[in-house]
């Protein structure tokens, strides 16, 4: 499909730079099977949903990844001090890590970026600012530097209009948040509050909890013209045994499976084997879903509102379809829904 398919006019102001307060204040936008549109709530949750559904959280933990260092004069070659700003993304080892890093093109293999106490070395580079970062700590103790050091990694679009301050370590973490490896928040999560969830537990709701550690890469721009061409930045998820034979047995049991985020519906769909059946296990998975892609798992998902000609945009048209999703967001626009990470959500069924 064309990219162009999934393009919106999207105001700024329609842009949430801050999240409802509290956290399950939130608006959320009903889509059901047939694609009918209905104005609720996040705390109507618990009376739109059925007894015995399963809700599947990502139970992933921000690192503060967003890093702000200096690339010092080079003896040879000229030049001054080089301010850099660096995301990392994905670990490759002990001691190293995949970083965005900006201004690439003023960076070159062998160059040491400072953080303080903290420094890296550029070992290698590739497309887009992806960068190879080899730290001068390890282990624990690169994690720890990298926690004393860092700040929580907002999404650009908020990132450019405001500076990251203490109340986003709190706003940028879901409560599930247990498992070190994000440098992203799965962000349909951020709406949930103890009381909600005690509610939908009164009601039958189930919970179950699976991660994917979410990379950097999930904000990136899809460049090419075509969905065929784009190839999505690998993540690394996994699904316990306890949780794999608990959505099996909703499955087997007729009852619904109900992601929350698109990370945990990638999560679930990538560890699937089978129409209704998934395997415990860890993986990385690049999976891209698309209009035309099927469900294996996935009966329902809870998301927030994504960016246009997004990969995201592109997996909530899969599963509603791409002309009610353009309804749907041309509706919420008008209606002065927030979207992106800190925004409002959406409950869609799958298409009918």
């Amino acid at each position: 499909m064309r990219v162009s398919d999934f393009d919106f006019e999207l105001p700024e102001e329609r842009i949430a730079l801050r999240p409802a307060r509290p956290r399950d204040a939130a608006r959320l936008l009903h889509v059901n099977a047939q694609g009918e549109l209905a104005d609720r709530g996040v705390r109507d949750l618990p009376s739109i949903l059925r007894p015995g559904d399963l809700m599947v959280f990502n139970d992933t933990r921000v690192i503060p990844a967003a890093l702000d260092g200096t690339r010092p004069a080079r003896a040879v070659g000229g030049g001054g001090d080089v301010a850099v700003e660096v995301n990392l993304h994905k670990r490759v080892d002990a001691s190293t890590w995949r970083a965005f890093v900006r201004p690439a093109k003023r960076l070159r293999v062998g160059d040491v970026i400072s953080f303080g106490e903290l420094e890296a070395e550029i070992t290698g580079k590739s497309e887009g600012g992806d960068t190879r970062l080899r730290f001068n700590r390890t282990g624990t103790a690169l994690d720890e530097a990298i926690a004393a050091t860092g700040a929580p990694p907002l999404p650009p679009y908020i990132a450019r209009k405001r500076g990251v301050d203490e109340q986003d370590n709190e706003d940028y973490q879901t409560m599930f948040a247990r498992e070190d490896g994000s440098v992203a928040a799965p962000t349909a999560g951020l709406h949930f509050t103890e009381r909600l969830l005690e509610d939908l537990k009164t009601r039958g709701v189930e919970f179950v909890h699976v991660t994917l550690h979410v990379g950097a890469g999930t904000f990136l721009p899809v460049k090419a013209e075509d969905t065929e061409d784009h190839r999505m930045h690998a993540e690394w998820c996994t699904v316990s045994a306890e949780a794999a034979r608990t959505i099996n047995a909703a499955k087997a049991e007729g009852r619904r499976v109900i992601p929350v985020g698109t990370t945990a519906l990638r999560t679930i769909e990538s560890l699937a084997s089978a129409p209704g059946l998934i395997e415990a296990g860890s993986r990385d998975t690049d999976i891209f879903i698309t209009p035309g892609s099927e469900f294996a798992i996935t009966d329902a998902l809870m998301t927030n509102f994504h960016l246009p000609r997004s990969t995201l945009f592109m997996l909530v048209s899969a599963l509603s379809g791409l002309d009610v999703m353009k309804k749907a967001y041309a509706h919420a626009i008008r209606s002065e829904y927030r979207f992106y990470s800190y925004g409002d959500a959406c409950l869609l069924e799958r298409s009918a």
